[in-house]
């Protein structure tokens, strides 16, 4: 009674449940895979502290995974939800942006000083950015961009290739410290530039494709176990670059690129205008 009395005075909203409406939940399955994503990054951080590279990249490239079937798999259940798209983006900012950041300037970066740090959080800005500009919507078939995950994977494979040639633990080298900028510094402005790259999305797991593909992945898997970070490497490297290649290749995708900015800043437009109506 004394709530109650106390409710009524201070005019405070009590929560009331329509009849028979559901119970307001999220979806677990999905959100699993993100959670596992973010424990990932997470690990690349300890590891990264504790000076295990190896581990640290590894870690990155784990959450990488885990991102690329968290997305799959709330579409193919359809359990897709507005709270799985925030939580996931904000595992991938950890997961591929301060995680993968603060890996490079631990095991090189910090060598150059004052510009380590610079470029490593130049690097963490341009994930941050990346994936506000993913929220507004994108494009089945392509991004606009370097995708976060991609640019994480190049600066892992990278660290990791050092790690093999040099040794586990920081390395004293100034010129590796340079190169890895350079690497980060390429990446971050990549995900943050209007180049169209060729989303995953578009290619459909359960759609029937030619037995030659199955054949050459095999090959892939093959290729990658022979020296993992250095066809790691090759790989990310080559995505990145495909982007840059058809763009000053292929003029129609510099259209896709200029009509996918035109519509973001129409989602900016029109999202100040439901504000302002708001008000």
């Amino acid at each position: 009674m004394a709530a109650r009395r106390w409710r009524t005075l201070l005019k405070v909203p009590t929560r009331t449940r329509q009849p028979g409406a559901k119970r307001r939940g999220i979806y677990l399955l999905p959100n699993l895979l993100t959670t596992g994503s973010l424990f990932a990054g997470f690990y690349t951080i300890i590891a990264s502290v504790n000076g295990d590279f190896e581990a640290a990249a590894l870690a990155v490239l784990a959450a990488m995974v885990l991102d690329f079937a968290d997305g799959r798999v709330a579409r193919y259940t359809h359990t897709e939800s507005d709270f799985g798209a925030e939580y996931d983006s904000l595992s991938d900012m950890v997961s591929f942006g301060v995680a993968p950041g603060l890996m490079a300037f631990m095991y090189a970066l910090s060598n150059l000083g004052q510009v380590g740090w610079v470029v490593t959080f130049v690097y963490v800005a341009c994930v941050a950015l990346r994936l506000a500009r993913f929220n507004l919507g994108a494009a089945l078939e392509y991004f606009t961009g370097l995708a976060s995950p991609a640019g994480a994977g190049l600066v892992a494979s990278s660290v990791w290739l050092c790690v093999e040639w040099t040794g586990d633990g920081p390395t004293d080298s100034v010129t590796l410290g340079i190169v890895l900028s350079l690497v980060v510094l390429i990446a971050a402005t990549l995900m943050v530039s209007n180049i169209a790259y060729v989303s995953p999305k578009a290619f459909r797991l359960a759609s029937r494709v030619p037995f030659t593909v199955l054949v050459a992945v095999a090959i892939a898997f093959a290729l990658i176990l022979i020296d993992p970070p250095a066809v790691l490497l090759a790989i990310f490297a080559l995505y990145a670059a495909s982007g840059p290649v058809q763009w000053f290749s292929a003029p129609h995708s510099r259209k896709a690129s200029s009509s996918t900015q035109t519509q973001e800043n129409t989602a900016d437009v029109d999202q100040e205008a439901s504000k302002d109506s708001a008000k």
